[in-house]
């Protein structure tokens, strides 16, 4: 999970990339970075950190140009290298920067091509520099004298003929525009929108549809699966279906977890979906267990709290916000390292005792994945005072890793990986525990687009839709992401002694220091 941004204009756009990834920053929050181009050179700026940490005034001052792109980082399997922030560049041919959202299911056997085949050398661990590579070099092959639309289009049939997974990137090309394309799949999201200035028009590309509301940029739709759009130097769209086998199946995570709920995916209002999940999951309840004797529902700030209000209406019950968020505290799912996703639990909530003393309270959460957060949220509700303590989930278990673009940690590690919904139960200490049924999440999700045929939901019932995914992969996975490879990488240490930024790429104008 990261977030995308681009921008087209006749203006400067470093304030408005700076805005949008403001807006984005809950897809990540490991490192950010911008490019942007004016005459024909390019300007860069990233380094390790949150959005407003990263960029200064006088970084602000340097980003020159009315195209740039712009990206916001969380680390997939462990790693908080700044070397891996992006944009990432190459200078041949023509000099391209590119901002990834995703994951390639086949990188290794890319990587392998590359070096062999391509004779291109990839110089870190990170998938987007293999992506970017493998766009380069399809672009390079082209005998054309001009690079065309055409041209570029054809480049881009050919990435997806060697690129597998789950992706959505967008790319500048010196002195030619930006172009973006998202995976056949359309697993992961990213949308466009235009506004009318001084009688020009301006284009804009994101991963969720609230960047662009924020720049007051109107949605024209979302990118197809395997669709690709490009705006010229001269700021015309134009825009190629670059793939024949395509089918929307976009992740129903996002849904759930990584989205803002004002944001609009795939014509699926992400807050109506998570209303709709808690009503589903009152219907589950009055249909397996009507004679509950909850007295308040207590939704775990802040994702839940959409679908709690649907919950405790449905059920005729309270609802109470009977917890305090920090929101100076990061989103504990995506911090890298068991020790510090538990130490960030205790400063991220604090429980109102009022709300609980003697009561019989249902917690509300988005999800469960690890069960950490939750065990210590049902310590704390019991700490509290509540008498009984039960849990529900928007969601269904968690059992299986996500291979698109999330970093969801190894299956060794997901609580209800191998287990039984009484097992779960036992494990977080709750009284009782209640899942969203998959049929009725799909039906959540579906409601507000009835043409999507079908959602990726592979962290649930374990069927991942790009079909190459064996047992094999999933180990190779299980090694790479769980905790104790995470913390013997050598990648903390080697970070204490270099500089968290990194704005001096070959080829890039160096933007200022740290």
């Amino acid at each position: 999970m990261c977030g995308i941004v681009g921008i087209y204009a006749s203006s400067p756009v470093n304030q408005g990339l700076y805005d949008a990834l403001t807006v984005l920053q809950h897809r990540g929050q490991d490192a950010a970075g911008i490019v942007t181009e004016k005459e024909g050179k390019m300007y860069l700026r990233k380094a390790n950190g949150l959005v407003k940490d990263v960029f200064h005034t006088r970084h602000m001052r340097r980003l020159q140009g009315n195209i740039g792109v712009g990206h916001v980082r969380y680390p997939t399997a462990g790693c908080a290298s700044s070397a891996e922030a992006q944009p990432l560049y190459v200078n041949s041919p023509y000099g391209i920067v590119l901002a990834h959202n995703g994951n390639l299911t086949n990188q290794e056997q890319l990587k392998k091509e590359l070096y062999r085949t391509d004779r291109r050398h990839i110089n870190t661990s990170s998938d987007s520099e293999i992506l970017l590579n493998v766009f380069a070099h399809e672009l390079q092959k082209t005998s054309q004298d001009k690079l065309t639309p055409e041209v570029i289009f054809n480049a881009i049939k050919k990435v997806y003929q060697r690129c597998k997974g789950g992706f959505a990137a967008v790319a500048l090309i010196t002195g030619h525009g930006m172009v973006c394309f998202r995976d056949p799949n359309g697993i992961r999201p990213i949308v466009f929108g235009k506004r009318e200035t001084g009688g020009k028009t301006e284009y804009m590309v994101a991963s969720e549809s609230v960047a662009l509301d924020t720049l007051e940029f109107d949605l024209v739709r979302d990118v197809n699966p395997g669709e690709a759009i490009y705006i010229d130097e001269n700021g015309e769209l134009h825009t190629e279906q670059c793939t024949e086998a395509h089918e929307l199946s976009p992740c129903i995570f996002e849904h759930v977890y990584l989205a803002r709920p004002d944001s609009i995916m795939d014509d699926v209002s992400v807050y109506r979906a998570r209303l709709r999940m808690g009503e589903k999951l009152a219907d589950k309840i009055m249909r397996v267990w009507p004679d509950h004797d909850i007295d308040v529902v207590i939704p775990i700030p802040d994702t839940s709290t959409t679908s709690a209000i649907e919950l405790a209406s449905n059920l005729n019950v309270k609802l109470r916000h009977g917890f305090v968020k920090n929101r100076y505290i990061g989103r504990t799912f995506i911090m890298p390292g068991q020790q510090m996703r538990k130490k960030s639990v205790k400063q991220k909530l604090n429980a109102i005792g009022l709300e609980f003393k003697g009561k019989n309270v249902l917690l509300m959460d988005d999800s469960i994945v690890r069960g950490t957060t939750s065990q210590q949220i049902v310590e704390m509700a019991r700490e509290a005072g509540a008498k009984k303590v039960y849990f529900a989930s928007a969601a269904p278990a968690v059992r299986y890793p996500n291979v698109y673009g999330i970093d969801m940690p190894s299956a060794k590690e997901l609580i209800a990986h191998d287990r039984t919904e009484k097992e779960v139960e036992q494990l977080i200490g709750a009284d009782k525990l209640i899942y969203q049924d998959l049929e009725d999440l799909v039906e959540t999700c579906r409601e507000g687009n009835p043409k999507i045929n079908r959602f990726d939901t592979s962290v649930f019932d374990g069927q991942y839709i790009t079909g190459d995914i064996d047992g094999a992969y999933l180990e190779a996975l299980d090694n790479k992401r769980n905790d104790l490879a995470k913390n013997s990488s050598g990648i903390e240490k080697v970070d204490d002694d270099m500089d968290q930024s990194d704005d001096s790429i070959i080829g890039l104008h160096n933007v200022g220091g740290a």
